[in-house]
């Protein structure tokens, strides 16, 4: 794989690529999808399997495409397994377990990041505790030291100083989940579905009173009991084979003693004696109206079924819930449904986001009367291939990636722990393949017509928020998401190996990316390719020069409007139709956008290619623009603007660019682009059309694909379908920047958001730098101050302090200036004081406490070694090379950084940072109760401006981050 920027062929040097091929009609024919047996065949993870004399179950799986090994581990305990008093134990665990072990202390991360670890986290739910980070092959040992030594070697490094701090950083994960909208109702959906004495009758995140009523030596005997080899699962994924793996296992983990034998779980599946209706309130833009079932676990014959129908009914994109409630009586603007499997029961979820002005118990009504229908009569046949069909085509798309939180790692260990059977996927693929509608409807009528719990959440005031009392100092741990971390047995005659120092890294290569090759199609718009084999699949990128920095100040949001309302009709399609074709080729169309780029994205098995082409191209080229899909869409547009007002982290991401670019810059608008009230209302179909004509006209365009095709072939398909393409009328001007950026000042403008139980802090000031600027020392200088886990801001506010989940600072690149911005959610009491650590931080890194040699080290390594974990997978590949193309780097560019990392210096780094960035220029935006916080904000050294704490009007008007900048150096 080298990003070697080649040419196709030396006629394509000069000529454009011409090909005999007609042009695409102007109406769509839809193709033959190929039958779904062919894509379930094509799903196959070949393992090989031992088990150790101490029970350690290891499973490994053979992939060479990468010098790289996924290393995962799986804990046959979660909160599933906590008695009464004892509940948020393992979750606390896994958060402990990253703070070192006896023979490797200090965090976990500081060790993975030296070696190059890429997506590494760790995880707690109901059923499992899990670890995983993917390592270059040569440094494969310091993965297996580091997991071996916390398994067995982990309690003399825990103390009652690490418990106190790592309470206080969950706690902190509990209100930064709290604080969202909707945040409370999983609490409920728990206490109503299940009996307390039932082991999923608490949430994951626990009880923080029953963390800090335990002892050090309740918390040691928790590990001893639950963490054992005979426990535990390990799964090696890549660039290994069982013989060179079985010496490596057996000498890191083989002398660790077997642990207890873990209690087995057998509950009865919970049923309600009558329905439960309950409403709740909260900050929100609309009321949300839940439906709630347990229903078997997923090794029950009924699950599959059971998934399927909820698919049908709200999670494919031609659902019966959106077709009838969303485009048909447009009483809601959101909705969805879908099984969460879970070992000892399932959670069936239904919900409907109300459109505002629609009368909630109404459409409640109606939901339950469309549910009601759908139990009694069941799917189409047609409906339950293109689930099947949709999930095979996602099933080939996650073999590419051999670990992470759902690469090939994950299946096997899954269908080990839960199933006894690495291979469980298979049988899942061939229920799914072999469901048919009438064992759906019977599965249904068996399971959803058992007394339901109904919750609605509707606009107002949440009661007052009660205050956890631990802690010196996007919540997961519930029943719908895991807990992220990031987010005396018998005797052995094994020999321990040596564990005085970490294992020797190996010799690393360079990455090896994809040779990049260009061509030029008939009507000039250029296209780059790489080859990729690890899957039968294709993904094609249309990116045009557009982005929400191409909306004028009259229709800000427009640029949202256009990517939403593409995919709801073409000039020979309806939007059901469009959804349906998608999901019978197993094809992903998607439409969005940064500040810069407006992307047309199509992910699609090689079989149904063609055909996924041809829609591709119905879209991009014929949108209808239908009066009727156009007032849905502004109804939608205008619920996500509401939604952001109610959301602490949206409120800031949007308040924050018009403060510091001003707002006449294209850059000085909400990061989620969705405009305001007031530009979306008076949005137009002509402004909707001449935006497509002039700003997705082929003038604007570049294609970038990678897949498992040939290149002349793929050429000429793409020839075919945009080749012929001129557009209408003229291409629009390139986009103007040159309005005025003010001056930094130091200032905090505080937003008042009653009953928060966290403060967002957001910081940021605008750089003397472009996004085509050489960016690489700087981002290396900020990964050191606050730029990943480990980073000094992140260490100092949730390592040392507990007043947060988690920090970070980012180097926000575009086509114009960069943003630097400064993120941290805080504990409420600990506002100004974290304002004022941060601003200290920043402080000392410009002053007298600049890089130190072992933070140059770890980034140096960090960043070499991670380079061939990092393209793993296509998406990052047509990431880099989008990148590449906007800021004007050579195709090669992935594969030079590694020597201009390991030439950089300490004064490198401190003088790229202290030419950036200027201490006194920050404006800071903090989301809080301002009851709460206007003491200690008043207490610094800043000018402070309150926005809605004695009005409504918060000046906020939309929400979310766009990632324009794709791959970055760092």
């Amino acid at each position: 794989m080298t990003r070697l920027s080649c040419t196709l062929l030396l006629a394509l040097t000069t000529t454009a690529l011409t090909v005999s091929a007609p042009a695409l009609a102007q109406s769509y024919a839809p193709g033959e999808p190929a039958p779904v047996s062919e894509l379930v065949a094509a799903v196959d993870i070949p393992y090989e399997e031992f088990t150790l004399d101490n029970g350690l179950k290891v499973l490994i799986h053979t992939d060479r495409k990468a010098p790289i090994v996924a290393v995962s581990i799986w804990y046959g305990v979660g909160s599933a397994n906590e008695p009464e008093g004892k509940t948020g134990y393992a979750h606390l665990f896994e958060h402990i377990m990253f703070n070192g072990s006896e023979n490797a202390p200090g965090d976990f991360f500081e060790p993975l990041r030296q070696i190059g670890a890429t997506d590494l986290n760790g995880t707690t739910w109901l059923d499992r505790t899990n670890y995983f980070q993917t390592v270059p092959t040569s440094a494969l040992e310091v993965a297996l030291f580091l997991e071996s030594d916390r398994m067995g070697y982990l309690l003399g490094a825990v103390t009652q100083e690490k418990l106190d701090n790592q309470i206080g950083v969950v706690s902190n994960e509990k209100r930064q989940g709290d604080n969202q909208p909707y945040g409370m109702v999983s609490y409920r959906q728990t206490e109503l579905l299940f009996p307390e004495d039932h082991p999923y009758g608490h949430s994951t995140i626990g009880s923080l009173e029953d963390l800090e009523a335990a002892s050090l030596d309740d918390m040691k005997q928790w590990f001893t009991d639950h963490y054992g080899p005979n426990n535990s699962i390990l799964v090696l994924a890549g660039d290994i084979d069982a013989a060179t793996a079985r010496p490596l296992v057996q000498k890191w983990f083989g002398a660790i003693p077997r642990g207890k034998p873990i209690e087995d779980l057998n509950p009865v599946l919970p049923t309600l004696d009558a329905p439960v209706y309950e409403v709740m309130k909260d900050k929100v833009a609309t009321t949300r109206i839940y439906r709630n079932w347990v229903v078997p676990g997923l090794n029950d014959p009924d699950y599959t079924p059971l998934d399927v129908g909820m698919t049908v009914l709200g999670g494919l994109a031609s659902s019966r819930l959106d077709n009838i409630m969303v485009r048909g009586e447009k009483n809601a603007v959101a909705v969805s449904a879908f099984v969460i499997p879970f070992v000892h029961g399932s959670l069936v979820n239904i919900q409907a986001d109300v459109k505002p002005g629609e009368d909630a118990d109404e459409v409640a009504r109606r939901l339950d009367e469309i549910i009601a229908d759908f139990i009694a009569n069941g799917p189409t046949a047609d409906e339950v291939q293109r689930v099947a069909t949709r999930d095979a085509a996602a099933r080939i798309a996650g073999l590419e990636q051999v670990g992470g939180f759902s690469g090939k790692a994950v299946a096997l260990a899954e269908g080990k722990l839960y199933s006894d059977d690495p291979e469980f996927y298979k049988k899942e693929l061939a229920r799914l393949a072999s469901t048919t509608p009438a064992a759906v409807t019977a599965a249904m009528k068996k399971w959803l017509t058992r007394p339901v719990v109904g919750i609605m959440v509707e606009p107002g005031e949440r009661e007052e928020y009660q205050e956890v009392g631990a802690g010196q100092g996007m919540r997961t741990g519930v029943l719908t998401a895991p807990a992220f971390y990031m987010q005396d047995g018998e005797g052995t005659t094994v020999t321990a190996p040596d564990r005085s120092a970490l294992p020797p890294v190996g010799e690393i290569p360079n990455v090896d990316f994809p040779d990049v090759e260009t061509a030029t199609l008939s009507n000039g718009i250029k296209v780059f390719f790489a080859r990729r084999d690890a899957v039968p699949m294709t993904r094609v990128t249309l990116s045009f020069n557009a982005g929400t920095s191409a909306d004028s100040a009259d229709t800000l949001g427009l640029q949202n409007f256009v990517t939403s309302i593409l995919k709801e009709g073409t000039t020979s399609l309806t939007s059901i139709e469009i959804a349906e074709q998608q999901e019978r080729l197993g094809a992903n169309i998607s439409i969005g956008g940064g500040r810069d780029r407006t992307d047309v994205d199509l992910s699609a098995v090689n079989p149904n290619l063609d055909a996924s082409l041809d829609l591709m191209a119905d879209i991009v080229k014929n949108p209808a623009f239908n009066d009727d899909d156009i007032e849905r869409i502004r109804v939608q547009q205008l619920t996500a603007i509401d939604r952001e007002e109610s959301d602490p982290l949206s409120i800031a991401s949007n308040s924050l660019p018009p403060l510091v670019f001003g707002p006449e810059h294209p850059y000085g608008r909400g990061l989620s682009g969705n405009g305001t009230r007031e530009t979306v209302s008076a949005i137009s179909r002509d402004n909707l059309s001449t935006f497509h004509q002039q700003w997705m006209h082929p003038e604007k365009a570049t294609i970038f694909a990678a897949g498992q095709i040939d290149k002349q072939e793929l050429f000429d398909k793409l020839e075919m379908r945009f080749g012929k393409w001129n557009g209408t009328g003229n291409a629009a001007p390139a986009k103007n920047f040159d309005a005025a950026i003010p001056d930094g000042t130091g200032r905090i403008v505080a937003i008042h958001r009653p009953n928060s139980p966290q403060s967002i802090i957001l910081a940021g000031q605008v750089l003397p730098y472009t996004g085509a600027d050489d960016l690489l020392i700087l981002n290396a200088a900020n990964e050191i101050l606050g730029g990943n886990f480990l980073s000094r801001i992140n260490m100092d506010l949730r390592e040392t302090k507990g007043w947060s989940y988690g920090t970070r600072n980012t180097v926000l690149r575009g086509e114009d200036r960069a943003l630097y911005t400064m993120r941290a959610p805080v504990q409420t009491n600990q506002t100004g004081p974290a304002v004022a650590a941060i601003d200290a931080q920043v402080r000392d890194f410009l002053g007298e406490k600049g890089v130190t040699p072992a933070e140059l080290e770890r980034t140096v390594n960090g960043n070499v070694r991670q380079l061939p974990g990092q393209f793993e997978r296509t998406p990052s590949i047509l990431g880099q090379m989008q990148a590449d193309v906007m800021f004007g780097r050579p195709t090669n560019y992935a594969e030079t950084i590694a020597d201009r990392y390991q030439a950089l210096t300490a004064e490198d780094l401190n003088k790229a940072m202290a030419e950036a960035v200027d201490p006194d220029k920050f404006t800071w935006v903090i989301v809080g109760d301002v009851g709460k916080i206007k003491a200690q904000l008043d207490a610094l050294a800043m000018p402070v401006e309150y926005r809605g704490y004695e009005a409504s009007d918060t000046a906020v008007n939309s929400d979310g981050s766009s990632n324009d900048s794709v791959e970055s150096d760092d």
